[in-house]
């Protein structure tokens, strides 16, 4: 039976904070290539008013399931087609995996490792950026954690209700990202079983049950692809016809993908995850490590008095994607509310005095590394957007990193803890209100839209020739655009428009007679894939590429086809 905890009254407050600082990239703007197109689709939806077929500029679309894109088409119906209701529409599953988390952990230990979780994981870096940048993770963040535990409160009472809610969580995390995401939940719970030895609990007929239930339950994905593709084998998908999208679906979106025989394939690096949590669960990595460290340590001795849920769900996830050859690091946001709870049963357990000192040493090294790179970052990048109410909340924020810990908490990891949180959050201050709304004026696709929407009244046509992954001038334009590829083949219309496309494109169709009346011009970066050169401010002009926006008056005698 668990003893009675009182838990420090200050530790709501920084959950508070924790939440605040995920919201707070809310209104930066969407990010090419994978939000921004994500979001594009919840949009199509919505103005097609079909939610079956997934359509990208036209084109039949099969890569990524129907749960997320639902989701954000709802929230579009609710409050409007934005990037912040997009953004938001993830961020309440992340929230729905730290409720599940605080739920789990308190189970599997007690309220004080249940909290401490809860921080530790809304305060990880990649959550937080994954919450600015939203994509199909934050969904299946919360969905895969809220399965676990629900299957785990099943498997322990019995109980046939938490056995329904675990099958609709497992299902809809398998609509979001595809069938892998049973692997991961199904590794929590029967690698527990197995290690403990519970052999009577892992036959159980509720696991037939559950088999059949989510498969129940997943019959709206099937049927949406059956539509839009298996019923139409005409279709050329992936560059042939008699495309499956039940068989995509069910193996090539991700199976085939990590055997790498699917139709879209990549290479892998058998290291890339661990130098990736290093930096992605910053600043609680390594003492994620310790704790993975002592954990199965101490608890291969006495494998049935331990838990082994979380262990074995990140661990077997972990390796998973560490043999694939599709790796990138938000995938691994899936295990973090694992992640976290490890991490907070580590330090609320830890008695060692020699132990407690190296903690505070490296947490103390980590916090000042974060402020030292933060200030590296400011010097050499020079934003634009830095006002005296964001200096004003990053000063307080200092301050109270500096002198509030000492005074508010009363164990050691509260003290080290809180300064590791406030840093955190002036990290991420920083990053979500100074450094990623400079950086954004950079996408030159969703700049230019914002501007078309503000000076285009006579609503002329808008066209664009760049690259086929920019979808923010897509989404945050307020009217259709006819997208032409790079080398300018198409049709083109037979009255003025607009055209937004590289100057090269623009100075070759001057060159063929054509009346060019520019407009604006912009500078444009791939911003996911941030290079020195680009951060620093003396060489960032050699990494920008020139778009222009310019008005287009066909020639009265000639043909507009093929013409760029």
């Amino acid at each position: 039976m668990q003893k009675t905890i009182t838990l420090n009254k200050w530790l709501y407050l920084f959950v508070a904070l924790a939440v605040l600082i995920n919201l707070s990239g809310l209104f930066v703007p969407l990010m090419n290539p994978d939000a921004t197109l994500y979001a594009t689709i919840a949009k199509s939806m919505v103005l097609r008013n079909d939610y079956i077929n997934i359509y990208v500029r036209g084109t039949d679309w099969l890569d990524k399931p129907h749960f997320p894109f639902w989701v954000a088409a709802l929230f579009f119906k609710i409050f409007g087609i934005s990037a912040w209701a997009y953004k938001l529409s993830g961020i309440v599953f992340m929230f729905l995996g730290a409720v599940y988390t605080w739920l789990f952990a308190q189970k599997l230990y007690n309220k004080q490792v249940a909290i401490w979780a809860v921080l530790v994981l809304l305060t990880s870096q990649h959550i937080i950026l994954s919450n600015n940048d939203v994509r199909a993770e934050p969904y299946l963040t919360g969905l895969i954690i809220a399965a676990v535990y629900h299957y785990y409160r099943a498997d322990i009472y019995n109980n046939f209700w938490h056995l329904l809610a675990g099958c609709i969580f497992a299902a809809c995390a398998v609509m979001t990202k595809g069938m892998f995401a049973l692997i991961t939940i199904g590794s929590a719970i029967v690698g527990h079983l197995v290690i403990t030895r519970q052999w009577h609990r892992l036959l159980h007929w509720r696991w037939l049950a559950a088999i059949i239930l989510v498969g129940v339950f997943i019959l709206p994905e099937v049927y949406s692809v059956y539509v839009q593709f298996d019923a139409h084998p005409e279709k050329v998908v992936f560059g042939q016809t008699g495309v499956s999208g039940v068989k995509f679906f069910f193996w090539d979106s991700q199976f085939g993908r990590f055997f790498n025989t699917g139709p879209i394939k990549g290479s892998g690096d058998l290291s890339f995850f661990v130098h990736t949590t290093l930096w992605a669960f910053l600043p609680w990595s390594l003492l994620l490590f310790a704790a993975l460290f002592q954990y199965v340590k101490n608890g291969l001795r006495v494998t049935r008095l331990h838990e082994w849920y979380c262990v074995s769900g990140a661990m077997v996830t972990f390796l998973m994607f560490s043999v694939s050859k599709f790796q990138l690091p938000h995938y691994l946001n899936i295990v973090f509310p694992f992640f976290a709870i490890i991490t907070a049963q580590y330090i609320c357990s830890l008695k060692s005095a020699k132990t407690i000192n190296t903690v505070r040493v490296v947490q103390g090294a980590i916090i000042m590394l974060l402020i030292l790179l933060l200030a590296a970052l400011h010097y050499f990048y020079s934003p634009e957007t830095f006002g005296i109410a964001t200096a004003a909340l990053l000063f307080i924020l200092v301050f109270c990193m500096m002198v509030l810990p000492r005074s508010i908490g009363v164990t050691w990891y509260e003290k080290t803890g809180f300064a590791t949180i406030l840093a955190a959050c002036v990290v991420n201050v920083y990053l979500n209100l100074v450094f990623y709304p400079s950086v954004m004026k950079y996408q030159a696709g969703s700049e230019a839209a914002v501007w078309i929407n503000r000076n285009n009244p006579q609503r002329l046509p808008v066209l664009q020739s760049v690259d086929i992954s920019n979808f923010g001038m897509e989404f945050y334009l307020n009217q259709p655009m006819i997208t032409i590829s790079p080398d300018g083949s198409g049709d083109l219309p037979d009255k003025p428009f607009m055209l937004y496309a590289e100057a090269a494109t623009v100075t070759r169709l001057s060159a063929k007679g054509w009346h060019i009346y520019p407009l604006k011009t912009f500078e444009n970066y791939a911003i996911t894939r941030l290079s020195p050169s680009f951060l620093n401010k003396a060489t960032r002009n050699k990494e920008v590429q020139v778009t222009q926006l310019v008005i287009v008056r066909p020639q009265r005698n000639g043909t507009n086809k093929n013409i760029l």
